[in-house]
């Protein structure tokens, strides 16, 4: 979900460019994690961020997931999975978001985990390549800025390619 469906990061970025007065952009965090930019002794505010009880229902959707995600409904049986466990103050505000911006969406089609190698799919679009290792179908890597440079997936760049791959 997030940084597929949602722009967490972009948020991330707004929040702590905003408090503490810095401009760190989307072409600083190419090849690295944002905890790699931010000195350490802000990490606990890019924690805070996280725990927030507005953070993760201020996301913005990315552009054309919504149209893309309800014509592949008409053809696959599509679940979205949330690596939920690692921020778990996050459950309610990710249903909330899920269920305004993609009430298409049935609430039994949301997959909260940890590990994503539990999900029994063919194909997980995903950010980050360590949500692969234990996945059974085939890890399609939805480019971000920290997963610049990575090689051996399939990689999608937005949600257009998405489209491309599936749909024709």
């Amino acid at each position: 979900m997030d940084e597929v469906m949602a722009d967490a990061l972009g948020e991330h970025l707004l929040r702590y460019n905003r408090d503490h007065n810095e401009n760190i952009t989307m072409a600083d965090l190419q090849g690295k994690w944002l905890w790699q930019v931010v000195s350490s002794d802000r990490h606990n505010t890019l924690a805070g961020y996280l725990r927030s009880d507005d953070f993760f229902s201020s996301l913005a959707v990315m552009p054309e997931s919504q149209r893309v995600m309800r014509r592949l409904q008409e053809r696959y049986e599509v679940f979205i999975a949330t690596a939920a466990m690692e921020v778990p103050t996050s459950f309610q505000q990710k249903f909330a978001w899920l269920e305004e911006h993609f009430p298409f969406i049935a609430p039994s089609h949301i997959v909260y985990c940890g590990d994503k190698g539990i999900l029994d799919a063919d194909y997980l679009i995903d950010d980050n390549v360590r949500q692969f290792r234990r996945f059974k179908g085939e890890g399609i890597l939805y480019t971000s800025p920290h997963n610049a440079g990575i090689e051996g997936y399939r990689r999608v760049n937005d949600w257009l390619d998405v489209e491309k791959m599936f749909l024709g």
